[in-house]
């Protein structure tokens, strides 16, 4: 895998689910399904803050897709669930042209609340930590 221009890595495919925040600042990119789903972003000059460096707000948006939708797709049917709580603590950076990838660590669902932790890397290195209080919600 490159880390510079376009390339995705092996496995990944266009993420199976959007909207309009998500084709804005994407294209996101994902692997796997469930609890093993990894999300990935190939940082772009869009990404990026006055400094040159991947805004940490895009970083949060990584944490909290890979943390949502690993709440939502471990079920059949999906689980209907959203964000009430979100935190990252960062630990490095990343750059334009930076591969990103958000694995969910560990999540536990109960019949109202959810809770979650997934680690960002780039380039096999941590860069945050997220973690995410979700508020289930009753199917419809």
């Amino acid at each position: 895998m490159s880390t510079a221009g376009n390339d995705i890595p092996d496995g990944f495919g266009p993420l199976f689910r959007t909207s309009p925040l998500l084709d804005a600042l994407g294209p996101f990119y994902g692997k796997g399904s469930g609890g093993d789903l990894v999300i990935g972003l190939r940082a772009a000059e869009k990404h990026t803050n006055s400094r040159g460096t991947v805004h940490g707000g895009v970083l949060a948006t990584v944490g909290d897709i890979a943390l949502g939708y690993t709440m939502a797709f471990s079920s059949d049917p999906p689980r209907r669930a959203t964000t009430a709580s979100l935190t990252i603590d960062y630990v490095g950076g990343a750059k334009v042209g930076d591969w990103i990838e958000a694995r969910v660590d560990k999540y536990k669902i109960g019949k109202t609340l959810a809770f979650a932790n997934a680690y960002l890397t780039v380039n096999d290195t941590q860069v945050a930590r997220v973690s995410a209080v979700f508020a289930v919600l009753p199917d419809s």
